[in-house]
């Protein structure tokens, strides 16, 4: 996801973004009619902010996120932005919609220092925060006393560590920060107390005082010692562990420690499931790990009863990357998710051009790659796949993963003016993993919008719930 706090730096324009019928999906199909609160959640819960997707522009997708923003309540914006920080496991586009929240909700004051305090859980998201208000209302924009009153509150809550990481990253430094909201230290509330906040007023705090293993590094420190000694100490965040493991191989750590981190999953609880493909694909020699800790994250979620067809789709437009820097693409996102759908009886089918079903699947890792690969990616033929799929399979319950945008034409008996039905009786879920502005899995079918494993619990839940 791209970040608007960093230092000042020219930059290119971005290319202009295709024109889309309001009422097709990129691939030409019939698009659902959906209101403005499905529409944001779409929009929403698979978007790494600013960074381009197939058939859109990042600066696009930002500008319809903040137009549907201004759409729907206050109440419910805040609660979007909830979901996203908290279900979806996003980070930036959250603190977008809190930008617009502060324009939607004045009079509301108590709302929106609430939801500033809830959605901002990393220090360097208060900066983050003011520079994307900034971008949108000018650097000379004055702050609300809402936005104050949140931005003061959540200060409180980062220790001496998660303020010391961040005191000097971006253009809106904590610092400048905490001069403009001025904060109450209040030890009952978090651990941020006078000491702490004089230090960041007077730039005494640093990455090497944090002791974090990128200052540590940097400063010439013994790599192998270093990281199994955050491992132990417990400093070393899960993410930084996953993305960190092609280095503690080559500095010769003890593989039994780090496999031990590995599967205890501290932290884990905010780590996407593709985000160990990959850990796996740098650090083949942790893959058993990696493989435990993935299938844990739905390993107490009851089976679902009956037959489950999934439907993962490989197409061409879902072989982006999720982001700029990303070397995973949306393929990656869909099969972690198809092989963690947790059921009595399941049969995975992949479809592009055609339908494949993926027999005999290896459970977790080795699974995703045997998808990937059942079949070349092409075209998004997804109302054939769903018609093809009700023909030859009877099942309880069909789980579409896709970024929904099916192509124009269709086989013989298929309806060009809604999406298929599933077979009398089943259950439908359609899990959107991308933020095209159209889809089509809507009307009979339970819409689901995001790529965590949260997306699986919720079905779990729906069923469990009646």
């Amino acid at each position: 996801m791209v970040k608007l706090n960093i230092k000042p730096k020219n930059q290119t324009a971005r290319a202009a973004a295709l024109r889309l019928n309001s009422h097709e999906t990129h691939g030409g199909a019939p698009a659902a009619h959906i209101g403005a609160l499905a529409q944001l959640r779409r929009s929403v819960m698979s978007c790494l902010l600013w960074e381009d997707e197939h058939y859109e522009s990042g600066e696009k997708i930002a500008d319809r996120i903040a137009r549907h923003a201004a759409e729907v309540t206050p109440s419910e914006l805040a609660a979007v932005a909830a979901d996203a920080r908290h279900i979806a496991k996003l980070r930036h586009v959250p603190l977008w919609l809190l930008v617009t929240l502060l324009k939607t909700a004045k009079g509301q004051r108590s709302l929106i220092v609430d939801a500033i305090d809830d959605v901002i859980q990393r220090a360097d998201e208060p900066g983050e925060l003011l520079a994307m208000y900034w971008k949108t209302n000018g650097k000379d924009a004055p702050l609300s006393n809402p936005l104050k009153l949140g931005l003061a509150k959540a200060l409180l809550k980062f220790d001496a560590y998660q303020l010391a990481k961040y005191a000097k990253q971006g253009d809106v430094r904590l610092r400048d920060v905490m001069f403009l909201t001025h904060p109450v230290p209040d030890l009952t509330r978090g651990p941020a107390g006078p000491e702490l906040f004089r230090q960041l007023a007077e730039d005494e705090l640093s990455p090497t005082d944090a002791g974090t293993w990128e200052a540590e590094l940097s400063a010439g420190a013994d790599k192998r010692e270093t990281f199994e000694r955050l491992i132990r100490e417990d400093k070393l965040g899960y993410l930084a562990l996953l993305r960190n493991l092609r280095n503690m191989s080559a500095a010769g750590c003890d593989p039994a420690l780090v496999n031990a981190a590995i599967v205890a999953r501290r932290g884990a609880d905010r780590v996407f499931p593709f985000r160990f493909i990959a850990a796996a694909r740098h650090a083949p020699a942790f893959a058993p790990a990696l493989n435990e800790s993935m299938l844990q994250s739905v390993a107490n979620l009851p089976k679902l009863p009956g037959t489950t067809a999934v439907l993962v789709d490989v197409s061409g437009s879902m072989s982006r990357p999720l982001g700029g820097k990303s070397d995973l693409i949306r393929i990656d996102a869909a099969c972690a998710l198809a092989v963690l759908v947790p059921a009595e009886t399941v049969r995975v089918l992949s479809f592009s051009s055609g339908l494949v079903e993926c027999q005999n699947l290896t459970p977790g890792l080795p699974g995703i790659e045997e998808i990937k690969r059942s079949q070349p990616h092409s075209s998004t033929k997804l109302f054939e796949a769903v018609q093809t799929t009700n023909e030859r399979i009877e099942y309880d319950r069909i789980i579409v993963i896709s970024d929904e945008q099916a192509t124009y034409g269709y086989s013989a008996g298929i309806e060009t003016d809604s999406f298929p039905a599933p077979r009398p009786g089943a259950k439908a879920y359609m899990i959107n993993v991308a933020s095209a502005r159209n889809g089509v899995g809507y009307g009979n079918w339970t819409h689901i919008d995001g790529f965590s494993e949260n997306v699986i619990r919720y079905i779990a839940a729906c069923e469990a719930e009646g």
